[in-house]
C-alpha cells in the first residue's frame, strides 16, 4: 500500500471527492484545496507532499500560476487537470514543468495509475541523483553526436560543452534518439521505448515533448528530422 501523501486542488469539490476516493483507496494520504492560493498555503505547510494534482482554471490564482511559483522551489511532481482540450495549453503545462496532463473528463482509475507511475519515476531519477559516478566515464554510458553530450549515468547533457537542464521524460526521449541514429521511429515505437506500460496517453504526448527537447537543444534541435505522417528521425 502507498503511504505518500498528494495534493488535490480543484475549484469543483464533486471531482476533489472523487480523486480523493480512488486514491485513499490505494492507501494514499490526501490534503485539499479549493483553489490555487489555497494550494500555494498547503504546499508551503506541507513539506512531505510527494504529489500535486492541480486543476488550471481556478479562482484567485490559475494551475498554471500554481506550478510556475512551485518549480522556483520544488521539483515536486506536478499533474495537472483541464478541461480545456487546446495543445497550447497542454505544451505550456509541460514547459512549466508539469509530469503529466490529463484533459477532462477523466478516468479516476488511469488518475490513481499515472500518480503511482510519475512517483515511481521521481523515485528512480532521485536514486539515480544520489550515485557517486564519474563525470565523464569511459564507457557506453556517453553519447556524442556532432556537440551533444549525454551522460547517462549521470544525467546529464551538455551541448556544445554547455549543460542543459532536460526533464526525464526529455531525457530519456533523447538518449532514445541518439541510439537510433539514422532510424524512422514512428510515434508508436517512440511512446512504447521510451514511456513505461505505467503511461496512458497518445501520440500527442510524443509531438509536445519532441517540441520542447528541440527547444533544450540551441542549434542542434533540426537533428530531431520530422517524418509526416509517421514520426521522428534522429541525423547528424
Amino acid at each position: 500500500m502507498a503511504h505518500e501523501k498528494i495534493l488535490v486542488c480543484d475549484d469543483e469539490e464533486r471531482i476533489r471527492k472523487l480523486v480523493k476516493d480512488f486514491l485513499l483507496r490505494e492507501g494514499y494520504t490526501v490534503v485539499e484545496a479549493a483553489d490555487g492560493e489555497e494550494a500555494l498555503n498547503v504546499f508551503d505547510t506541507n513539506p512531505d507532499l510527494s504529489l500535486m494534482i492541480l486543476d488550471v482554471m481556478m479562482p484567485k490564482t490559475d494551475g498554471f500560476t500554481v506550478l510556475k511559483e512551485v518549480r522556483k522551489r520544488s521539483d515536486i511532481p506536478v499533474i495537472m487537470l483541464t478541461a480545456k482540450g487546446d495543445e497550447d495549453d497542454e505544451l505550456n503545462g509541460f514547459m512549466l514543468g508539469s509530469d503529466e496532463y490529463m484533459k477532462k473528463p477523466f478516468s479516476p482509475k488511469i488518475l490513481v495509475a499515472r500518480v503511482g507511475a510519475v512517483i515511481r519515476r521521481a523515485a528512480d531519477r532521485k536514486k539515480s541523483d544520489d550515485k557517486d559516478v564519474l563525470i565523464y566515464p569511459a564507457t557506453d554510458d556517453v553519447l556524442e553526436e556532432n556537440g551533444i553530450k549525454v551522460d547517462i549515468e549521470r544525467h546529464s547533457v551538455y551541448v556544445d560543452g554547455k549543460e542543459v537542464n532536460l526533464s526525464v521524460k526529455e531525457f530519456d526521449l533523447l538518449v532514445y534518439f541518439m541510439k537510433n541514429k539514422g532510424m524512422a521511429l514512428s510515434r508508436d515505437m517512440i511512446l512504447n521505448n521510451v514511456w513505461d506500460y505505467d503511461y496512458f496517453g497518445d501520440t500527442r504526448t510524443v509531438d509536445t515533448h519532441v517540441k520542447k527537447l528541440r527547444a533544450k537543444l540551441p542549434g542542434k534541435g533540426d537533428m530531431i528530422k520530422t517524418i509526416w505522417g509517421m514520426g521522428y528521425k534522429f541525423e547528424t
